[in-house]
């Protein structure tokens, strides 16, 4: 006696529309990418000062707050969301 599936019949896959995903600092931005705190939340003080100068990269996601995994090389840095991709110091411009 053969039992068969209902289930795995051929049915097609449904298709899911391409969201666009913004990037870990694609603005706006809802948290700060150097506390991780919302930014309604976060102190001005907060930013520390080498960040102000331009020369800390940025730790959390500005979508999420998840803390991103940084690689600073010697030309610049990448950080990445584990939910939001990926960002690269040179596509923003700043070395």
């Amino acid at each position: 006696m053969s039992m068969t599936n209902p289930g795995s019949a051929a049915t097609p896959s449904p298709s899911y529309s391409t969201l666009e995903v913004p990037g870990p600092l694609a603005q706006p931005c809802r948290f700060g990418v150097y506390t991780g705190l919302e930014l309604e939340l976060q102190a001005d003080d907060a930013i520390p000062a080498a960040a102000r100068l331009g020369l800390e990269p940025p730790r959390f996601c500005g979508q999420c707050g998840r803390r991103m995994v940084v690689q600073v090389r010697p030309d610049g840095w990448s950080a990445r969301c584990s939910r939001h991709g990926t960002v690269d110091s040179t596509e923003l411009g700043q070395r």
